[in-house]
């Protein structure tokens, strides 16, 4: 009850800091963000609307034996008859953690041990992301799928940048070649989500329900804002 009435409370209070607020759309130059917070404290972030459209649209994979990173979010959100929730952490920091291992440490991580991995935003946060991505073929079980997201365009995340470090930005180009050499060439997908539009409010902060439906879902291969791979061991 007290989370659905705070709930509540956040959502008119966003809506009116949109209202009050609200972006000049004939004039964005300027040295300042609308939010340097992705538009989270204006809303929903661009990016988080793909991540949920992807996740929605694959839906049927995410079953059985399932792995989030951190938290189980998105498994409990989109998962259809799972029969274990696993959550990956690095470190013993994380008391939800089913599992302590390193992406990038191969010998950390259970081998054969997923039916289904969701690895949203994260490649971008590991130096060695090539590792990390042999890490997630490692975890599936044979015929286990990826579901991963990533930045192509996007602000620093200075929460990132300031822990653990904030390395990359990719194009789908880059990802087919890595996913190639790991999953092999026919056993991947890549989408893309993007248009300039979404990517000058993305990278200005402004949030998802500051633009329209069509303007969000319209697609351009040349503003690869988010990007995301659906991946099979096979």
């Amino acid at each position: 009850m007290i989370n659905i009435i705070y709930n509540f409370f956040k959502t008119i209070f966003l809506k009116l800091k949109r209202l009050i607020f609200r972006v000049n759309w004939l004039n964005l130059r300027s040295l300042e963000p609308v939010s340097e917070k992705f538009g989270l404290d204006r809303g929903t972030p661009i990016d988080r609307i793909y991540i949920e459209d992807f996740l929605l649209k694959n839906k049927d994979y995410i079953k059985g034996v399932c792995l989030e990173i951190s938290e189980n979010t998105y498994s409990k959100k989109y998962g259809n008859n799972i029969t274990t929730f696993e959550i990956l952490h690095a470190t013993n920091t994380n008391k939800n953690a089913t599992i302590i291992g390193d992406l990038t440490n191969l010998d950390s991580l259970p081998e054969n041990f997923v039916d289904c991995f969701i690895c949203t935003q994260t490649y971008n946060f590991i130096f060695d992301f090539k590792k990390a991505i042999e890490g997630s073929y490692k975890l599936l079980k044979k015929n286990g799928t990826l579901l991963a997201t990533v930045s192509g365009i996007s602000q620093i995340s200075k929460y990132d940048m300031d822990r653990w470090g904030d390395y990359w930005r990719f194009t789908s180009k880059s990802l087919n070649l890595v996913f190639q050499e790991i999953f092999g060439e026919d056993n991947f997908e890549i989408y893309t989500y993007g248009n300039i539009l979404t990517s000058i409010a993305f990278l200005s902060g402004i949030s998802a329900e500051e633009l329209t439906n069509k303007e969000i879902f319209t697609c351009d291969d040349n503003f690869q804002l988010l990007i995301c791979i659906k991946a099979q061991k096979k």
